[in-house]
């Protein structure tokens, strides 16, 4: 009975699906050492079902009261009562010992080479270089195809995004955690890493990646509709590399910057504000402009998308209180601001001819 069970639900795993109990391989030595306590207390937890749970069981089957056994009449033994207590004790502080040692380790944020804040928004991430003057936004890049099973999933799927975390390796890097509106939690097995991100706090916690590679988790607090298309992608590269790469980061933030005090034609808006309407607002909005009903409301045809632009303006700078409606002010730039205004006041029927620039954005910034 059992075996045809087990072969159904075999069968029925999605293809690809990996049909381990163990951790991912470790790209850190803290993760290397999380691994080794695992394994510990695998191997303890199996030492204890031989010990007491087999001849537990042996002792049910072999002396029940069917088979005509008699129940055993003893009184109190102070050296098996001395045994059973001191015994575990010992497996607990050869537990616990190795474990506090991790957790103290886990938590020695001091002498790190760089330190990055790390923010949960609803639903995508923001980091922040210290002292670098580089700050970006990394949501989810898997097609919505894929997600709407249009398309055939794709290796990495719900596991990729457009802009990864970019560090270097053999460095020791502090990240500082928090949130801009619910708890989020940042995770990345393979180094090692599970930090909470909560609104209001700063959390810290750090990772030195030793190898170069890519690196995957994902948010693992349970976080909003958006939860399970909150990946965290980390490009582990060389020094040379990430030099580099800061370099072309720095440049893009002063093109960024140039960028936002020109003035743009509707349809270039448009095209902008797709991609930015599709990374920010598709979740709650649908691509349709359309919303979830009851939950979240729809631009298409809307009063907002449709009336006075300033306060359509103001309600994406600065989100609404008491609803999901996040404020887009901080997370992101005047020109992908206008865009995204532009599109949603000209896109499902809405016709409003509207072109909001950049400037437009910055003047009503509060």
């Amino acid at each position: 009975m059992v075996l045809p069970i087990v072969s159904s639900v075999l069968s029925a795993a999605p293809v690809g699906a990996e049909l381990a109990i163990n951790l991912p391989p470790p790209a850190s030595l803290v993760a290397r050492d999380i691994h080794d306590l695992h394994s510990l207390i695998l191997w303890i937890i199996l030492g204890i079902v031989i010990v007491v749970f087999v001849p537990m069981g042996i002792a049910l089957i072999r002396h029940r009261k069917s088979l005509g056994h008699p129940p055993a009449r003893f009184h109190d033994n102070r050296t098996l009562e001395i045994a059973w207590t001191a015994v575990p004790t010992l497996i607990l502080i050869a537990m616990a010992w190795p474990a506090t040692r991790l957790v103290v380790a886990m938590k020695d944020a001091a002498r790190e080479d760089l330190t990055i804040k790390v923010t949960g928004h609803q639903w995508k991430w923001e980091y922040e270089y210290f002292g670098e003057g580089v700050r970006f936004m990394s949501n989810t890049s898997t097609p919505r195809e894929q997600i709407e099973g249009t398309q055939p999933k794709g290796e990495h799927y719900l596991l990729e995004v457009d802009r990864p975390l970019v560090v270097p390796a053999g460095k020791k890097i502090r990240l500082v955690t928090t949130a801009s509106d619910v708890i989020h939690s940042w995770a990345v097995p393979a180094l090692g890493i599970k930090q909470d991100a909560i609104p209001g706090f700063i959390r810290e916690t750090w990772f030195r990646a030793e190898t170069p590679g890519t690196y995957r988790g994902q948010c693992t607090e349970l976080c909003g509709v958006g939860h399970g298309f909150m990946p965290v992608v980390v490009n582990v590269v060389t020094d040379t590399q990430f030099a580099s790469w800061m370099h072309e980061q720095k440049e893009l933030a002063a093109a960024a910057a140039a960028n936002a005090a020109k003035t743009y034609a509707l349809d270039d808006l448009k095209v902008m504000g797709e991609k930015v309407y599709a990374a920010n607002c598709l979740v709650c909005h649908q691509a349709n402009g359309m919303g979830i009903p009851n939950v979240f409301p729809a631009l298409a045809g809307s009063k907002l998308a449709t009336g006075d632009k300033a306060a359509h303006i103001d309600i994406v700078l600065n989100g609404k209180i008491n609803t999901a409606m996040a404020a887009f002010g901080k997370q992101l730039s005047d020109l992908d601001l206008a865009a995204v205004i532009t599109y949603e006041r000209n896109t499902w029927g809405n016709r409003t001819g509207d072109a909001v620039q950049p400037a437009d954005v910055a003047a009503r910034r509060k």
